[in-house]
């Protein structure tokens, strides 16, 4: 019985493939028992007819054996054998096919070879080991980006496995292959942190082509390129490539690399810069003394410093004392005579 259950996986394995060599062996087990069982056991039995046998086969095929109908024959009860050891190789053939299935699927993941189904997510196009790995943590850090991460063939699988936030992808990053399988039409953001300026401005043209709407982040050697990556889109986002924090800044919150240009830029809209409150100024609070900066002069506290060290944002209801020395943006620099007597 069990030389003939082996011949027949073997032949149905060679004409049947993926999930069907499981139902082929239930399915044969299953008729071949009823027709035996119909054959060898007694009309009174009841067990061959069309409402129990199905029964009996789940229950006795899957080894739970409620004892509600059985063979009463002794052919019936080599029938029954036969009905257990079909079904403990159905469900042989079933977890063995489930773990090829699920450690195939899990290394094209790692290889990088599967298209992702991810929308409004982050792609990540080039990979410098230790860089990148620091971008993608704190690309992921809030916990609401799921991310693409996009390198060419000579990293041979999923260089983080451990960060359940991001995917990978494996191949030409220039090419719309990548493109498609990383999602790039569906993204809200690609960052492009080629190997060169060259290979970035390739890359760049690419993710153009596959979603012109989306908010690129270029990562450049050389700062002077970017009006190249300017005539693809002058929407995109050129940072300088040994900053990545600001990098993953512009991805998570586009547009904050022009608010630091304007202000680390002497010729911008608004310049940061620092008073020391004089005696007398009369601000009660932190938030009295950014209400009248505001409404006097545009001008915008950041941060201050006093005995305690400094706060970066600090909450409103917070004394002021004299000689606190404020942080602000403006337009101007504030003079320490202008705030006193000030309310």
């Amino acid at each position: 019985m069990i030389f003939f259950l082996t011949r027949l996986s073997r032949l149905l394995g060679r004409r049947l493939l993926g999930w069907r060599l499981p139902l082929a062996v239930l399915v044969g087990v299953f008729l071949t028992s009823w027709l035996a069982m119909a054959l060898v056991e007694p009309a009174g039995s009841g067990i061959a007819a069309p409402g129990n046998y199905w029964w009996y086969f789940v229950v006795t095929a899957a080894t739970v054996g409620y004892g509600d109908f059985f063979p009463v024959s002794a052919a019936g009860h080599v029938v029954g054998t036969y009905v257990i050891v079909g079904g403990i190789v159905t469900l042989t053939l079933l977890f063995t096919r489930l773990a090829d299935y699920l450690q195939s699927a899990r290394g094209k993941r790692l290889r990088g070879v599967v298209a992702l189904d991810l929308s409004e997510h982050v792609v990540v196009l080039g990979y410098t080991p230790g860089r990148t790995e620091r971008m993608l943590a704190e690309l992921a850090a809030e916990g609401r980006t799921r991310i693409a991460l996009c390198a060419w063939d000579d990293v041979p699988q999923n260089p983080v496995p451990e960060q359940p936030a991001v995917s990978f992808v494996r191949g030409d990053l220039a090419h719309v292959d990548v493109m498609t399988r990383a999602g790039v039409a569906r993204a809200r953001t690609v960052v492009v942190d080629g190997r060169d300026d060259n290979e970035t401005l390739a890359i760049v043209v690419a993710v153009d082509h596959a979603n012109p709407r989306v908010h690129v982040v270029a990562a450049l050697r050389d700062l002077g390129r970017r009006e190249s990556l300017r005539y693809v889109n002058p929407r995109i986002a050129c940072v300088q490539w040994h900053m990545p924090t600001l990098i993953t800044e512009e991805a998570a919150d586009p547009g904050l690399t022009e608010v630091y240009t304007d202000l680390m830029s002497a010729g911008g809209h608004g310049n940061t810069y620092s008073l020391r409150l004089p005696a007398g100024h009369g601000f009660g609070t932190f938030g009295a003394c950014q209400v009248h900066l505001g409404e006097t002069y545009g001008a915008t506290v950041l941060a201050v410093r006093d005995e305690g060290g400094l706060t970066v944002s600090p909450p409103w209801g917070r004394p002021m004392a004299a000689g606190t020395t404020l942080y602000y943006v403006a337009t101007r620099r504030i003079l320490g005579r202008e705030l006193a007597g000030a309310r």
